[in-house]
């Protein structure tokens, strides 16, 4: 999916909400674990739900790595599923790879070419420690995108994405800087979280015409209204990552339900803040 047709989805959705499968065996309802394949059929169910209000979904890979073949199998049905629903979707994996340039050439192969793989993503992220070659792979291919780690929500960021550098930067403006120029931003996204909202002046100096995946608004109590104060641009330029919030709403039967209701409050919100800044 190119940049403009991206935009054009998250206009007719009149939402910018991003639905993360970060689906823990662990945490699925009763009833759905009792199932053949639990995950798929649980995916299946949350996307139904809430396809209304999301134009974007983002796979958390590990959940399925840890489970061998038959995770994988899973993820591969619920790939299937979603792109022959006939709705359209801005598919992300969530698998954070980087390596040196030939390894990083087989994960783009991995995530990006459907009849080697059986994957069909439009976006992958991308740790990008070890400098262009690492992601310049990602970046060959038409369409698709790489989403660039680049100041993250979790606790530990700091022990690095904070570090003040001789030029009184910290380490995670030097990562924009430097790789804004690698890609373009019809192939380059950043991921920045929520929790870091009053960052995003900061990060859009750098990266003005770019998207941000930002996860953090919901479980980790990142503030949506705040992230889009300070992190939206003409051209919106924002997904908003909602996980355990959405999918794990419920525990029970009704679980799907309850997504739904969880995920069109948000859409509603984000609709009327952009209607508010006349971008829709």
């Amino acid at each position: 999916m190119n940049r403009m047709q991206l935009i054009g989805l998250i206009k007719e959705k009149r939402s910018f909400l991003c639905v993360g499968l970060d689906t823990d065996i662990d945490k699925l309802p009763l009833h759905i674990s009792k199932m053949p394949d639990p995950q798929f059929e649980f995916n299946k169910a949350i996307f139904d739900a809430t396809i209304d209000f999301a134009p974007v979904y983002k796979i958390n890979i590990a959940f399925y790595e840890a489970l061998g073949v038959s995770g994988w199998k899973s993820l591969e049905k619920t790939i299937s599923y979603i792109r022959n629903t006939g709705k359209e979707v801005f598919l992300i994996a969530d698998a954070k790879r980087g390596d040196i340039g030939n390894t990083s050439k087989q994960y783009a192969r991995a995530f990006f070419e459907k009849e080697l793989s059986g994957l069909d993503f439009d976006a992958v992220t991308v740790a990008p420690y070890m400098g262009i070659d690492s992601v310049s792979p990602f970046l060959e291919y038409q369409d698709k995108w790489a989403i660039l780690l680049a100041l993250t929500s979790n606790k530990g960021a700091d022990d690095f994405q904070m570090i003040e550098s001789k030029q009184n930067h910290f380490i995670f403006e030097h990562v924009l800087q430097t790789s804004a120029s690698w890609g373009n931003s019809g192939n380059l996204m950043y991921v920045v979280g929520a929790t870091r909202a009053e960052m995003l002046k900061t990060v859009r100096q750098y990266i003005p015409d770019h998207f941000l995946l930002i996860p953090g608004v919901g479980a980790q109590g990142g503030s949506l209204i705040e992230v889009m104060k300070n992190g939206l641009n003409n051209d919106i330029g924002l997904l908003v990552n909602a996980s355990r919030s959405i999918i794990f709403a419920s525990s029970g039967t009704d679980f799907a339900a309850k997504a739904r209701l969880e995920a069109e409050n948000v859409k509603l919100e984000m609709e009327e803040y952009l209607l508010s800044f006349k971008l829709l």
